[in-house]
């Protein structure tokens, strides 16, 4: 089955909210025209509407036809980025420095065409959530959404989300069982050591002297205590220190993220680190903290439902377009809470066209209307497919 033509009729209109979205960003949970619109929409469709869930965030349910007790989630983000945007297109963000550069316009407006075709036809047997979510970039939106009572109100069996892929062309989907996006922490080091004049070290104990033995020794846990088939980043990204040419200052901060696809490596270099950062100070004669501060779990696709979402991307867009080859992505992704709730899956779904298309979260980036199509098709279809109607 190819791009259902029905939701091929509601292009345009995906495209005027899809565009009407990208020129009004909103940053994480100050989603409120975003959800005012979404929730608006979804009423128009006839679904029932819970709004402020995890704070701005946005529920539609939908029943099918019989009374199958089965329950599947939907899921779209919403939020933007802090970014100034770069494009001077007609639909160009109206807010200076706030900017859709991540795709989750078109997230929104391809799950709201899947929930206008699915209320049209109900060609299905059980309830669908459709759940619009804030807050994806870096505020854990889907945790709080969870911690709100999300899968207590409104029960899902299973839970599936996409990503646009501007690295992938249109027309095609990937995906992979297992490891698809990486977890993401951070940490923060501080280092004492001893003040002293720059012309006379041995009166002091240089902080940034262990700081960079501290980022030396740091990149050893990765070439030579974690197995190359154990993939992992660990990237000390900021050093701060000093105020003067001529003083050897008191103190030294670093800070740095750290991304894994397994827990017990993510687990074991949080504690390395820790040992690791106060024996090398020690060895100076300095003290240093250690916090290490634990963000997105790694999403994990489900090997069951992975395999489903595949067989329904070929529906769409065909066996030969489907990528399951595809590596995992060192970035991170909140629908990792849900996914270590229920199964489920997480696809990416093309949107490149050519070697000069900006990956996400670069201020030229668009969302490409043309895949609107496929996205609300995906969703249409796995519906469709995990809740059948009875004969």
């Amino acid at each position: 089955m190819p791009v259902i033509n029905r939701l091929a009729d509601f292009h345009t209109e995906m495209t005027a909210w899809r565009q009407d979205l990208h020129a009004h960003p909103e940053l994480a949970f100050e989603e409120h025209r975003t959800a005012a619109f979404v929730a608006d929409k979804l009423t128009e469709f006839g679904l029932e509407v819970y709004r402020g869930v995890g704070v701005t965030g946005v529920v539609g349910l939908l029943r099918g036809q019989g009374n199958a007790p089965r329950h599947l989630g939907l899921r779209a983000d919403m939020d933007a980025l802090p970014l100034q945007e770069a494009n001077t297109f007609a639909h160009a963000s109206k807010h200076p420095g706030k900017m859709h550069a991540c795709g989750h316009d078109g997230h929104t407006s391809m799950l709201l065409g899947a929930a206008k075709y699915l209320a049209e036809t109900r060609n299905f047997d059980g309830t669908v959530a459709f759940i619009f979510q804030p807050a994806e970039e870096g505020r854990a939106g889907a945790k709080v959404m969870m911690d709100d009572g999300l899968f207590d109100r409104f029960p899902c069996d299973q839970v599936y989300g996409v990503h646009n892929w501007p690295e992938l062309p249109v027309g095609e989907i990937a995906v992979r069982p297992g490891p698809i996006m990486a977890a993401a922490d951070t940490f923060d080091i501080e280092i004492r050591g001893h003040g002293a004049h720059a012309a006379m070290p041995h009166h002091g104990i240089d902080p940034i002297v262990v700081a960079a033995q501290i980022v030396l020794a740091a990149q050893a846990l990765i070439s030579r205590e974690t197995s190359p088939l154990d993939n992992a980043v660990l990237s000390i990204t900021t050093i701060h220190a000093g105020t003067a040419d001529n003083i050897v200052p008191s103190h030294a901060t670093l800070g740095g993220t750290v991304r894994t696809f397994d827990a017990a490596v993510r687990d074991r270099l949080e504690q390395r680190m820790a040992a690791l950062v106060k024996s090398v100070a020690a060895g100076f004669g300095a003290t240093a903290d250690f916090t290490f501060h634990r963000g997105y779990p790694a999403t994990v696709n489900h090997a069951a439902e992975a395999d489903l979402a595949r067989q329904v991307a070929a529906q769409v867009v065909g066996e030969e377009r489907v990528r399951t080859n595809v590596a995992p992505c060192m970035g991170a992704e909140d629908f990792s809470f849900m996914l270590n709730q229920r199964p489920g899956a997480y696809v990416w779904i093309g949107q490149g066209s050519g070697s000069g298309d900006c990956m996400v979260h670069h201020p030229r980036y668009d969302f490409n209307d043309a895949i609107l199509p496929i996205g609300a098709s995906y969703f249409a279809a796995l519906t469709e497919r995990l809740l059948p109607r009875q004969s």
